[in-house]
């Protein structure tokens, strides 16, 4: 079976880009959380646009009824 990246409806805090790509790599969502913050915090602008380019270009982890 092969692994898809989705943003996470669980581990959601913003737009589930972070819980979503903690989830495909199997790590805790909030350390990818905190890197993220911390490389936009850091000035990497382009970490801030490529979590809106994330959240416009992955799909929502799709509903198991």
């Amino acid at each position: 079976m092969t692994k898809k990246l989705f943003r996470s409806r669980e581990n959601r805090m913003l737009a589930g880009v972070c819980g979503g790509v903690g989830e495909y790599l199997g790590i805790d969502p909030t350390i990818v959380r905190l890197l993220w913050v911390g490389a936009v915090l850091l000035g990497f602008v382009p970490a801030f646009v490529a979590y809106l380019l994330a959240w416009a270009i992955v799909p929502d982890e799709p509903v198991i009824v």
